[in-house]
């Protein structure tokens, strides 16, 4: 038996499914489809998570970008955009299909999965 902590974890396995269905997103954007979807935590627990989710190459960072804009801390926002890595195992849960399916929207306007094969 292995000393030390399990790696996986149910928050990053659920970050795992929502960027299944929406293929690309920065940590506000995952953190509030995570809100509807599954049990409330905080958005430090989403930001951790997507940097863990990177070490163990679950998720991957498609690029960053600065945007302009009236915020509460100044003009400018650095979104860090996340994308599946190769070690993401989606299983492709049904509330999870169901929600995306209802939100267009959050789909990236059609570019997401919808879970079908082609």
């Amino acid at each position: 038996m292995s000393a030390g902590r399990p790696v996986g974890s149910v928050v990053r396995q659920n970050i795992v499914e929502i960027l299944y269905f929406m293929k690309k997103a920065y940590g506000y954007e995952i953190h509030k489809a995570y809100l509807e979807l599954f049990p409330k935590v905080s958005q430090r627990v989403i930001y951790y998570h997507l940097k863990k989710g990177v070490d163990t190459g679950e998720f991957t960072v498609d690029n960053i970008k600065q945007e302009k804009g009236d915020y509460s801390w100044g003009e400018m926002a650095e979104k860090v955009y996340y994308i599946l890595g190769s070690n993401a195992s989606p299983k492709v849960i049904a509330k999870v299909k169901e929600y995306f399916e209802k939100n267009e929207k959050l789909r990236k306007k059609g570019k997401a999965r919808t879970g079908k094969s082609k």
